[in-house]
């Protein structure tokens, strides 16, 4: 039985590839933080700021309406008759006002939910992937290290080349 030797001619190329696998696999991770980061600002964005602020214009207008509709009780009540006129424009306008905040709060609620709704499904694909990456890939690495140092000591413990003699 004829005893074979393996051939092994370039374990640096496996280290260089080992080497660009590191690379990536830290470039990956940071974009998939970077994705992450940003749809979790979005909805934060959504949840937070945006949502405080049509509150707020909200109650602004809820306000503003109140005050109208008291000035033209008021001017109804005194019998001023043409300044009831002004008071009755101001009421609409403020009702319109308010209306055109509601709409917009109810905008946002949809686009929550539908903000939601579409990147719920993407942002656990990315966790998922960002386990693989760090786990699978990380074992991958570390074999990867094993079969280099393997193959360095078994290219140092084979066979010498017969010194001419």
């Amino acid at each position: 039985m004829a005893e074979q030797q393996a051939q092994v001619t370039s374990v640096e190329a496996l280290e260089a590839f080992r080497a660009q696998l590191v690379v990536y696999l830290a470039q990956m991770a940071s974009v998939l933080d970077e994705m992450t980061s940003e749809v979790l600002r979005t909805r934060g964005w959504l949840e937070d700021d945006r949502r405080r602020y049509w509150l707020q214009e909200f109650r602004l207008k809820s306000r503003k309406l109140e005050d109208a509709r008291q000035e033209l009780f008021n001017a109804s009540i005194s019998q001023m008759g043409d300044s009831t006129s002004f008071q009755l424009m101001t009421v609409q306008r403020a009702q319109r006002d308010l209306r055109l905040v509601e709409e917009k709060l109810a905008i946002l609620k949809r686009w929550d939910r539908d903000l939601e709704n579409k990147t719920s499904p993407l942002v656990k694909q990315m966790e998922q992937l960002h386990g693989f990456l760090t786990v699978e890939m990380g074992r991958a690495v570390a074999y990867l290290d094993q079969a280099i140092r393997a193959l360095y000591a078994y290219r140092s413990s084979g066979p010498q080349p017969a010194k001419p003699g």
